[in-house]
């Protein structure tokens, strides 16, 4: 799936007048249209946004405060939607959540676009702390609600900060995912790499034999 053939997400940042799906896609659509004619994220302008998409850049304002999180919504447009956790265990929602990561990175491999747009937010730090801020804070909040959870249930050991855990767990995908593009990313690595994490993570007895 390309760019292009993306939606908006309804969940974005809400502020103003009441939202129009069909304003926001327009908009969206026509930094989309800038991005695949070749135009770097430093050039585009909301004055330019706002001329591609036929709105006025009010109506921008309106619905980001700026170009950073219009930028972001397009990026979110364009990858997996949040799962939703299914509940049943710690692992099943793991999985659920690495599985998003995986099917994220094969959707960065398949757009030349998307691998480029991702590649200009890097270099520009507002715009990358912003969708740090929109974006992966609240997931990481998400998996570390669940790992508590799981050190709460007696699935998981409690010795080990939740946050040391979350890298144990998460960050074989990410490397896999992004900072190895040749990597293969085949369907079930994602309930592989949870139960040899929880294998090794389950809660130690405090008796010997």
């Amino acid at each position: 799936m390309s760019l292009a053939d993306s939606h908006p997400r309804p969940d974005g940042p809400g502020r103003g007048r009441p939202r129009s799906e069909a304003v926001e896609r327009s908009i969206i659509e026509g930094v989309i249209r800038l991005l695949e004619e070749g135009v770097p994220l430093a050039e585009l302008s909301i004055e330019r946004i706002a001329r591609t998409a036929g709105v006025g850049k009010a109506t921008i304002y309106r619905r980001w405060n700026g170009k950073e999180e219009l930028f972001v919504d397009v990026v979110r447009a364009a990858e997996p939607p949040d799962p939703e956790l299914p509940g049943t265990s710690v692992r099943d929602d793991l999985v659920t959540l690495l599985e998003q990561l995986r099917q994220r990175g094969l959707m960065t491999r398949s757009s030349v676009l998307m691998h480029n747009v991702i590649a200009q937010m890097k270099s520009s730090p507002k715009i990358w702390d912003t969708y740090h801020s929109i974006v992966v804070e609240p997931r990481r909040r998400t998996q570390h609600a669940i790992l508590r959870r799981g050190q709460e249930g007696g699935e998981l050991r409690t010795d080990i900060d939740v946050d040391v855990l979350n890298d144990m767990i998460f960050g074989p995908m990410l490397v896999r995912a992004v900072m190895r593009p040749d990597a293969d990313l085949p369907e079930g690595l994602s309930e592989q790499m949870v139960d040899a994490a929880l294998e090794g993570l389950r809660p130690v007895s405090s008796h010997t034999p």
